[in-house]
C-alpha cells in the first residue's frame, strides 16, 4: 500500500486509503525518577470535509475559473441577482440557482470595495504576512467578496484582476488578486 493518502467517493460514501499520520505509539512517559507513569496513545483527526453544491465553485478556481450563481426564477422579486461568494440557493426565494462564470467580469470590472492590512491571519497561517485583505466587488454582482491582494499596496476603488494558484489547493486561497496593470502573476499563481 502507497504511503500517500487518497480519499475518494464510492457508493455515496468517501473511502480512504494510506497513512494520514505517523503514529509512535506506546512511547514510555515516565516521571523525573525515572518511574512509570503511562504511554503515548497518540491520535491524529483527519477532517474530510465536504463541498456539496459548492464544490464547482472550488473546481473552478483549479480551472482558472471565477464562479457564482444566479437567480433565474422568474417568480423572484430579484430574479436576475448574481451572487459571489457562490449559492446553491436564492437568499431571497430560496430556489436553486444557476451557475455563471464571473471570469471575464472580474478582470474588467473587479475593484477593491474595502481592505485591511495585518499580520493575523485565518486560514490555518497558511498566508505570508503582511495580509492585504480586500473586499472585490463588481458591476452588475449583488455581493462583495472578501479575498486577498498578493502583491502592491491596496487602495479603495483600486482596479484588480484574479491570479489563481498554480497547484491548486482547492480552497478559497487558490484565488487571490492584484492591481489589474500587473504583467507578470506572482511566483506560484497564474492569470
Amino acid at each position: 500500500m502507497s504511503n500517500q493518502a487518497k480519499v475518494w467517493v464510492e457508493k455515496k460514501a468517501y473511502k480512504i486509503k494510506g497513512e494520514f499520520s505517523t503514529l509512535e505509539p506506546n512511547t514510555p512517559i515516565r516521571r523525573k525518577d525515572g518511574k512509570l507513569c503511562g504511554v503515548t496513545n497518540p491520535r491524529r483527526l483527519v477532517h474530510m470535509h465536504s463541498y456539496g453544491g459548492e464544490a464547482p465553485f472550488f473546481a473552478g478556481l483549479a480551472k482558472r475559473k471565477l464562479l457564482g450563481t444566479q437567480c433565474v426564477n422568474g417568480k423572484c422579486e430579484y430574479q436576475g441577482s448574481i451572487y459571489i461568494p457562490f449559492r446553491i440557493f436564492c437568499p431571497d426565494c430560496l430556489a436553486k440557482m444557476k451557475i455563471v462564470d464571473l471570469t471575464a467580469k472580474a478582470k474588467k470590472t473587479a475593484r477593491i470595495y474595502s481592505y485591511i492590512v495585518t499580520s493575523r491571519t485565518g486560514a490555518f497561517n497558511t498566508l505570508k504576512t503582511p495580509i492585504r485583505f480586500i473586499d472585490v466587488e463588481f458591476d452588475g454582482v449583488t455581493t462583495i467578496l472578501k479575498s486577498y491582494q498578493l502583491a502592491g499596496e491596496p487602495e479603495i476603488g483600486q482596479r484588480v484582476i484574479p491570479v489563481f494558484r498554480a497547484k491548486p489547493t482547492f480552497t478559497i486561497t487558490d484565488l487571490a488578486w492584484v492591481k489589474a496593470d500587473t504583467k507578470k502573476p506572482p511566483k506560484g499563481f497564474r492569470f
